[in-house]
């Protein structure tokens, strides 16, 4: 397991959720949520980013033209999925342009909870390329939660899992994690396992 920086004193602990696609990462992010700990979705922050963010949006422009915007001029992320996973080396520039904003993002949030006058104990994070991007140092532990393809597939559909295949396995994923999830039960088993986390962290301090 990749050595992690010392915490300091007001930070909250940092949690990383990762996982396969469909493998029912948001779900367990949303048990986090339930619980009063305060969480943010790496997704998200790309949604906005594509939304939102002039510099992204002209790069996305100037690279794949209209064909990736809507007739409104938001950007069409199914359009632009299917332009990116069909080329590497697009998915790359992609990854590139938008990874280290991710980062920026989620870091002044953070920063932004240290600064409270009584910071939460924990955050927690959906990052669904942690390792793939090598941001489990910015981590103070990795949650995974996988779960068999069969079951990605009918939660995702079979394209988005094959996409997926180009990344870390799922069981590479789970060995590397502090707390690993087979999410092939029930919702409340799921949630069982979140508080099992929160207990593991409190004791951790």
């Amino acid at each position: 397991m990749p050595a992690r920086a010392s915490r300091p004193e007001k930070r909250p602990l940092a949690v990383a959720i990762t996982g396969g696609v469909g493998a029912g990462k948001s779900t367990a992010l949303e048990a986090f949520r339930r619980r009063g700990v305060p969480v943010i979705s790496s997704d998200e922050i790309v949604h906005e980013l594509l939304r939102a963010d002039d510099e992204v949006r002209a790069a996305v422009a100037a690279r794949f033209g209209g064909p990736v915007f809507s007739g409104e001029g938001a950007v069409d992320r199914a359009a632009l999925a299917e332009v990116v996973f069909a080329d590497p080396g697009e998915l790359r520039w992609l990854e590139e342009l938008l990874h280290p904003r991710v980062a920026e993002a989620y870091l002044a949030w953070r920063e932004g909870l240290a600064r409270l006058p009584e910071p939460p104990s924990v955050c927690v994070t959906e990052v669904p390329l942690l390792y793939e991007t090598g941001s489990e140092s910015r981590f103070d532990a990795v949650v995974v939660i996988s779960a068999p393809e069969a079951i990605r597939t009918a939660r995702a559909g079979a394209r988005a899992v094959e996409r997926a295949k180009r990344f870390l396995p799922e069981e590479e994923k789970r060995r590397r994690a502090d707390h690993a999830y087979v999410n092939d039960g029930t919702p409340e088993e799921l949630d069982a396992f979140v508080g099992d986390v929160l207990g593991a962290l409190g004791e951790r301090g």
